[in-house]
């Protein structure tokens, strides 16, 4: 298993520099752990794509279906006390933004005491960075 953030999800939905990357991940190890909240962030991307003219009506509702789709696999974290405590102390820690927090506390719960033995995909420098330094080997670097 590993840890997707939104991210990286978008690219497995919509074509992008590296669906051909993630899909190769998904295809080795097809069991997605992420956030509660992953499909609203992966929703929100698609959304914006659509209204900046990046992609079509029809690619939309596709994407959107297909996450649906993808979603009912998902080993999904919870929105629980434990993942606002850690996120709070990642803000002190890290410079992430709240909900990038949150997916890498999310990652922490999900990982417990073996962080090195869940890969960590995310293709957002600072959560990479942040997720590196909290113990985890990053995938997916961004470019």
């Amino acid at each position: 298993m590993r840890y997707w953030d939104s991210s990286a999800l978008v690219p497995l939905l919509v074509k992008e520099k590296s669906t051909d990357q993630c899909e190769t991940w998904l295809r080795s190890d097809p069991q997605i752990a992420t956030w509660w909240l992953s499909r609203v962030e992966c929703a929100s991307a698609f959304n914006r794509l659509n209204r900046d003219g990046d992609l079509k009506d029809a690619d939309l509702r596709l994407a959107l279906s297909d996450l649906e789709t993808l979603s009912n696999s998902f080993v999904e974290i919870l929105p629980v006390e434990a993942v606002r405590a850690v996120a709070v102390r990642l803000l002190r820690s890290h410079p992430l933004r709240a909900a990038d927090a949150l997916q890498l506390a999310s990652a922490i719960l999900a990982a417990g005491e073996n962080r090195r033995e869940l890969e960590f995909v995310s293709y957002d420098l600072r959560l990479v960075e942040a997720a590196d330094r909290e113990g985890f080997s990053c995938i997916a670097w961004p470019e």
